[in-house]
């Protein structure tokens, strides 16, 4: 008998979406599954009349659910009365290991713990999708689906959601294309993972932003994460303040002019990754510089890094794969955010630079897009969106030849 799924879905103020996502997830031609939501606020908010907004959505949208029949449905409620959280446990993070730490605890060990959002569609077979895709590769030990913002009938809020997809998208890409095992994108609506990889790792560690980010780092450190599936996901396009970064806020600063914390890094800065990576073999006998060397120093306030590698690990593939693990996504992110500083350029010339380099000249003539004039801030809407879609598509190509030869 094929696995079952298990749904963790944390809800906070989402009665405006949870019914097109409770729609999506009755129609799945995959039946044998459970949704478990994990309704939450901070328990204070019952004494705060600003929040009484959103302790009625909550309220509402725990009606609404104990309505459903034709969905099997398990409500952890951490938004009525005397049952929210306290201060230190007020984040989607905690409510997303509630629910998954609770399936956990019922699933069999080869069952599918989904992790999922409130504002996020897909289409019929998505579930079955997850089902084929750990059949096929029951190594795996998690999945980071591919996803798709829609656009709205809000400009303002299409071209900041446009500009941020295309920096995820370019940050993945130069990913794979260095080779990096960490070249997901981490969206807590689109991960998928069994449940007996979710048990030997522990489960996912809360935090008040980026929880998706550090689980899935951890669960690439245990095995194989495959970022390639026939079916995508799609999250709501909206401002929200829930978290301190990821896609809302970064749509809320992003919609000002305001894209800091996102900027396109120079392709460069990946190639010197990348040749820090190729020298792990010979930093297993040798003490030699690296592009990241004065970087890491700093970081890691050592002023040899490889030495203790070294003496833990006297088999070169092990030594080879704790390196990777100390430069981990988090250390790479670090970096890259370091030294873009030194790099005086804009965005779109970081854009330009990357697309002469490395897509054929055939391939950039088939884009409607003026490279030359090409501008975050006032191109169309529409060059903005096929330049996403082209990104996407590259993305699409490294997704799949990595599965192929998992």
């Amino acid at each position: 008998m094929s696995a079952k799924i298990y749904i963790a879905l944390p809800v906070l103020n989402e009665l405006d979406y949870i019914s097109a996502c409770l729609d999506s997830i009755s129609k799945q031609t995959y039946r044998n599954f459970e949704l478990w939501v994990c309704v939450n606020q901070a328990e204070a908010w019952h004494n705060d009349y600003s929040k009484k907004e959103i302790i009625d959505n909550n309220q509402q949208t725990i009606y609404l659910l104990n309505q459903i029949t034709s969905i099997p449905i398990h409500i952890i409620d951490k938004s009525s009365k005397g049952k929210g959280w306290d201060n230190k446990k007020a984040c989607v993070g905690w409510a997303r290991k509630v629910a998954m730490d609770a399936i956990s605890t019922k699933a069999d060990k080869n069952d599918i713990v989904l992790s999922l959002d409130a504002d996020t569609t897909f289409d019929e077979n998505y579930f079955q999708s997850i089902i084929n895709i750990f059949e096929n590769k029951p190594k795996a030990v998690a999945m980071a689906n591919p996803y798709y913002h829609q656009l709205t009938d809000d400009e303002t809020l299409n071209r900041a959601v446009l500009r941020y997809e295309i920096y995820m998208r370019y940050y993945a890409i130069n990913m794979f294309r260095i080779g990096s095992q960490y070249s997901y994108t981490a969206l807590g609506s689109a991960i998928t993972v069994p449940n007996w990889a979710y048990i030997a790792i522990g489960g996912i560690t809360p935090k008040k932003s980026g929880e998706d980010f550090y689980f899935l780092q951890k669960l690439t450190k245990y095995g194989v994460v495959v970022k390639y599936n026939t079916e995508t996901v799609f999250p709501a396009t909206r401002y929200s303040d829930r978290v301190f970064f990821g896609t809302g806020p970064a749509l809320i600063k992003g919609s000002t002019g305001d894209w800091e914390s996102y900027p396109i890094y120079h392709y460069s800065l990946f190639d010197h990754i990348k040749k820090t990576q190729d020298l792990y073999p010979t930093l297993f006998t040798n003490n030699i510089d690296t592009p990241l060397s004065f970087f890491l120093m700093q970081q890691f306030k050592e002023e040899n890094i490889w030495l203790p590698l070294r003496n833990n690990f006297k088999d070169i593939k092990q030594f080879i794969k704790a390196c990777h693990h100390k430069i981990d996504g988090l250390r790479i992110l670090q970096y890259l955010k370091t030294m873009q500083k030194q790099i005086f350029q804009s965005d779109e010339t970081n854009l330009k630079d990357y697309l002469l380099k490395f897509i054929p000249n055939d391939k950039l003539k088939e884009l409607n897009i003026n490279f030359e004039t090409f501008s975050f801030a006032q191109s169309p809407i529409e060059e903005l969106n096929e330049l996403r879609d082209f990104l996407m598509q590259q993305e699409l190509v490294y997704q799949k030849e990595e599965y192929e030869h998992i």
